[in-house]
C-alpha cells in the first residue's frame, strides 16, 4: 500500500512499514514543516493513505470538506506506544482494502 507518514510518527513506525513492504513517504524526510493542509493535500494527489497522530485531520476532512484519500489516527496512550506497530499490522492485515476514503481511528490505544 501506499502512505504518506505525518512528520508527528516516528521512525521506527515508518521502517517497520517499509520493512513489510509498503511504499512510505515520510514528511519530516522531504517536506518537515509543511501545513496540515499541504500534507493533506499531498496525500490525496499521490494517493496515498495519510498516518497521523495529529486530530486536527479530522476537522479538514469532516468540517472543511476537504478531499482525502484515506487517514490512519494513531492515538496512543505514551505508556502503551510500543503496541502502535503491532496495531496498525493488525488493521492492515484485516481491512487494508476498505482503508481508501475513509478515516481510521481504529488505533485509538486506552490508558485502561
Amino acid at each position: 500500500m501506499k502512505f504518506l507518514a505525518d512528520e508527528c510518527c516516528d521512525m521506527g513506525l515508518v521502517q517497520q512499514l517499509r520493512n513489510f513492504g509498503h511504499d512510505v513517504v515520510y514528511i519530516q524526510e522531504n517536506a518537515s514543516g509543511s501545513s496540515d493542509n499541504q500534507v493533506l493535500k499531498q496525500a490525496f494527489t499521490e494517493k496515498r493513505i495519510l498516518i497521523t497522530e495529529d486530530k486536527d485531520f479530522g476537522e479538514l476532512v469532516y468540517r472543511l470538506k476537504k478531499p482525502v484519500f484515506g487517514i490512519i489516527l494513531l492515538r496512543f496512550n505514551p505508556l502503551k506506544r510500543t503496541e502502535k506497530i503491532d496495531r496498525i499490522k493488525e488493521l492492515l492485515d484485516h481491512y487494508s482494502s476498505k482503508l481508501n476514503g475513509h478515516y481510521s481511528d481504529q488505533l485509538t490505544v486506552n490508558s485502561d
